[in-house]
């Protein structure tokens, strides 16, 4: 699985067959940016990213009540990931705004998620994927005093979980960085 900035096709890349593009809501300042986004890339599945209790900018929020129509309106819409993911409790309130059709994933940002990856797990659907944002993790690591070695265990421990479960692990492989990009706004409010 391939995913994409959906901002990579703004730029003169050929991106392989069946790649699918991410929308962050965090870079959205509006509902209608993002319905205007779907409607142009219509024939691209679509893996859309709210964050929840995000603090760093850009930090655009969204409701789920704000959010379901659109999930239900567009069909290229196949996944949708939610941030910070610590518990199944957590993940179970957002189980019922969901369409069926969509594929859930939680975003693990913490050692607390790996920790309870199993019931995380338990509570999806038959395709079963998760999200790991390495960063996040380590900043909460941090945070928590956490002993910084203990990253590359906790790695490993979510990495043989989704191997041992049949869970598919996404996890960031590099970044793409262009002078081209001129909202400064939308990192500064």
């Amino acid at each position: 699985m391939l995913i994409v900035s959906q901002n990579m096709t703004n730029y003169d890349v050929s991106l392989p067959p069946n790649t699918i593009l991410r929308i962050n809501l965090a870079w959205i300042d509006n509902l209608e940016k993002l319905r205007n986004i779907l409607k142009s890339k219509s024939e691209n599945h679509i893996f859309i990213d709210l964050p929840k209790n995000r603090t760093k900018p850009p930090n655009n929020r969204y409701t789920m009540d704000e959010i379901r129509p659109i999930l239900e309106s567009y069909s290229n819409i196949k996944y949708f990931a939610l941030s910070n993911v610590d518990s199944a409790e957590y993940l179970a309130e957002y189980l019922d705004f969901v369409p069926k059709n969509i594929v859930i994933v939680p975003k693990i940002e913490s050692y607390l998620g790996i920790k309870n990856i199993k019931e995380i797990t338990e509570i999806l659907g038959d395709e079963k994927v998760v999200m790991l944002d390495h960063d996040d993790l380590y900043s909460s690591m941090l945070k928590n005093k956490d002993d910084p070695k203990n990253f590359q265990v906790y790695l490993q421990q979510l990495s043989d979980f989704c191997d041992e479960n049949n869970v598919t692990l996404l996890r960031t492989v590099g970044v793409m960085f262009a002078d081209a990009e001129k909202r400064v706004s939308e990192y500064v409010k």
